[in-house]
This record gives C-alpha cells, sequence and structure tokens, in this order.
C-alpha cells in the first residue's frame, strides 16, 4: 500500500535563502527514506531563488487561500500524513484537512518558537529581561493552539522543548524534538578547507527579511563593528542575506569596513574565504543556520546566547562551559574583544574549529534521527484513536465554536465570489 504524504508549505523552499528552505528539504528527504509518496503544495508564489522539488520525485501543486477547492483537491489525494509548515499554515488549512481527511496523521512543523522569538522582541525594545507575561503573547497562544490541534509537533531545539513543557505545561506526547539533519563531515573534507592563513576578513550571513537578522547587522554597525575595527583597522566585515532592502544597503560603508553583499549564490565560498562569523542576534528562537554553515565550513565563531541556543547546550550547564566553535558573549564590549582575540591566535582559532566539528558529528547526524523518526510515525499512525483521546485539549480547539479561523475563511470565500 503506497503511504501518501501532503506537505503544506508556507513558501516553496529556498535553501540558499533561509535555514527554513534548508529545513525542509532535510525533511523531505527524512520522508523519502519512509518510501512516502510525497505531494509538496503552497499558496505563495515562486522566486529565483525556489528550489525545484520535483527533482527530488516530489509532486507540486498550487493551492489557493480560503477557497474550497483545496477540500476537492485533498479529497482526491486521500493522504495518510499531512504536515503543516508553520502554525500559519495550520491554521489556514488545518481544519479543511480535518473535515476531508480525519484520519491523516496531522504533524506541524514549528521551524522554531515563533512565540519565543515574540517574546524576545517585546523584551528588547522594552530593554528588560523576558518575562511570563512577554512569553503569554498573542502569536504563543496562537502557536499553541496549533500545537495542540495536531497530533504531533516537531521541535527543532532543546530549549523549546523545556520551554514548551515547563512553562506551558504541554504534555511530552504532543511533542518531537528533531533538529537540523547533517551529513557527517568527513576528515577529507575537513583537510580541504581553507587554512587560518589562507583566510581573511569576518562574514555574517542572514536572510534580512528575517527581523532578528537586520537587528543584528544594525547593531553590529552601531555598537560592535567600531569596536572591532578600531583593534584591527584593515579588517573587513561582508554581509551577506538574500532580499536585502534600501535600509539594508544604505548600511554599506567601504571607509569603515561594513560591507554589504548581498545574496550569496554559494554559502560555503564566502564562509571558506572568512576568518570569522559573527552573529550577536539579540532576539530570536530555533536554530540558527548561519552557525551550521560556518561549521561546516570550518569557520569559528563569536556568537550571543540566542544565537546559540539549541546549537551547543546539550545539557543543563551554562553555554559558557560547553564547548563551541568560538565564543558566547552578550556584552558588545566582550564579544568584540573575543573576536579580536579569535582573529589574531592561529593557535586558538583552530582548537574552535575543530569544536565546531565534533558538535555537527555528534548532535546532528541525520542517522541517529531517522530510525527512531521513523518508528515514532509508525506508532502514531497505528494508535492514532487513542492518542486523540488523550489530547482532549486538541478536541475542545477543534470544536467549531473555537474555530474562528474556520469561518474567518469561509467568509473571506464568500465575500470574494
Amino acid at each position: 500500500m503506497t503511504k501518501k504524504l501532503l506537505i503544506i508549505g508556507f513558501v516553496w523552499p529556498e535553501p540558499k535563502s533561509s535555514a527554513a528552505g534548508s529545513r525542509m528539504l532535510q525533511l523531505i528527504e527524512q520522508f523519502l527514506n519512509q518510501d512516502f509518496d510525497i505531494t509538496f503544495a503552497c499558496a505563495a508564489k515562486t522566486s529565483d531563488n525556489t528550489y525545484d522539488v520535483s527533482q527530488l520525485g516530489l509532486k507540486t501543486q498550487t493551492i489557493l487561500l480560503n477557497d474550497s477547492s483545496f477540500d476537492e483537491f485533498i479529497s482526491q489525494l486521500k493522504p495518510n500524513v499531512v504536515l503543516f509548515d508553520r502554525f500559519m499554515v495550520e491554521e489556514q488549512y488545518g481544519w479543511r484537512v480535518a473535515e476531508q481527511c480525519p484520519n491523516a496523521l496531522r504533524i506541524l512543523d514549528t521551524e522554531d518558537f515563533h512565540g519565543l522569538r515574540k517574546a524576545r522582541e517585546l523584551a528588547l525594545k522594552e530593554g528588560v529581561d523576558v518575562t511570563v507575561e512577554h512569553l503569554q503573547n498573542d502569536t504563543t497562544k496562537r502557536e499553541i493552539a496549533s500545537i495542540y490541534r495536531c497530533d504531533l509537533s516537531l521541535i527543532i531545539s532543546e530549549a523549546e522543548i523545556d520551554i514548551l513543557t515547563q512553562k506551558f505545561n504541554i504534555d511530552e506526547s504532543l511533542l518531537y524534538y528533531l533538529p537540523f539533519l547533517l551529513e557527517p563531515i568527513p576528515e577529507y573534507k575537513i583537510n580541504d578547507l581553507p587554512t587560518f592563513e589562507e583566510r581573511q576578513h569576518f562574514i555574517t550571513i542572514g536572510n534580512f527579511l528575517h527581523p532578528p537578522n537586520y537587528d543584528a547587522v544594525l547593531y553590529l554597525k552601531q555598537t560592535i563593528w567600531p569596536i572591532i575595527r578600531q583593534k584591527l583597522p584593515k579588517a573587513e566585515l561582508h554581509i551577506y542575506g538574500a532580499y536585502e532592502s534600501q535600509k539594508v544597503t544604505q548600511l554599506h560603508n567601504e571607509k569603515e569596513g561594513f560591507l554589504i553583499k548581498g545574496f550569496a549564490e554559494d554559502v560555503n565560498v564566502v564562509m571558506q574565504q572568512a576568518k570569522i562569523c559573527l552573529a550577536p542576534l539579540r532576539f530570536g528562537a530555533g536554530l540558527k543556520g548561519k552557525l551550521v554553515d560556518a561549521m561546516q565550513n570550518g569557520t569559528p565563531c563569536i556568537v550571543s546566547t540566542i544565537a546559540a541556543e539549541g546549537i551547543f547546550n546539550k545539557t543543563d550547564r551554562s553555554l559558557s562551559e560547553v564547548e563551541v566553535n568560538g565564543f558566547i558573549e552578550d556584552n558588545p564590549e566582550a564579544f568584540a574583544q573575543k573576536a579580536v582575540e579569535l582573529y589574531t591566535n592561529a593557535e586558538l582559532w583552530q582548537d574552535k574549529q575543530d569544536h565546531g566539528f565534533k558538535v555537527l558529528n555528534t548532535r546532528f547526524d541525520n542517522t541517529k534521527f531517522e530510525h527512531d523518526f521513523t518508528q515514532k510515525i509508525e506508532d502514531l499512525s497505528a494508535d492514532l484513536k487513542r492518542h486523540r483521546q488523550n489530547n482532549f485539549v486538541g478536541k475542545i480547539l477543534q470544536h467549531q465554536t473555537l474555530q474562528s479561523t474556520k469561518y474567518l475563511s469561509k467568509w473571506i470565500e464568500e465575500k470574494n465570489r
């Protein structure tokens, strides 16, 4: 019997533009390894950076928002499993899936905990630490409602698992830890990377449409880079990212060595040219793709606690005690000092580079997750009725009196006729 998976994308995957795009391709590979026949559906427009998933053997389908044509499409497809790419997609299509294919396993890929990112953004604007009130924002309420309505939610960071279970008392049976799923780096690839002496300058990279990335670039420009530049007057900071806007472009200043480079066609090339990667993120959530790119290419990093979250903190020890591929600093002066130290010390740089390879090969080896994830999908599918009975909150949220998104969608559809 053919197993069918429907993935409903928030956007068409763009692995060159964002970590979310790479993450989606990793999930697709996992389900292909489970012998699923996969259809990828999306209401967004494609772009020049869109990855052609059909070359992986996937079927593709353009769908509409607030339109019952989706009901006909999914009722004919009859998927065994439906994967929602972020909670906003579940809000739009989840009730339609539940009505047309009630026995399909519903999985939410959170990408990252959006409510946590919002809480940190609010706290940053207020200049205070994150409080329970910040965490209980409207985005969190919507996202957790989506988690309850689904049978399983994929969580990319252990730190977010802790917050969801400890701060919001979500049952662990609804959550599944599935981080970045990466190929181990063989020794011969490590040996082929450019050496300390062959590299120069600093780099930072990230999709400029993502608010934490723009904030980090601005923070570098105004606060951190002037300190580094004073100590290293010939050094440059190369800033890469997709979808640069005028407010980003105008930050370019050759005299300051602050260079906006724009979209990187090949992140591996630009990352291997750089000596140090800087990631002073002040808010955000999930795992940071820029750190993975840096470690894969042997580029040590100076990062903030938020940037490091979920990458290095496997245990309950503080991040400062964990071996990382650089340094973790939140104070701008200390951040700049460590950047200069790492930039000028070849022995220290090599040591930190080695830590990065170790982190990737021990924490994110895809082969370590594949069997357990396959078993989880099979077990849930076989015992779905009991699983849903144990999730009474989810049943409440599926009740018609609380499905505001459903009736809003129906109203919009009628209005558009």
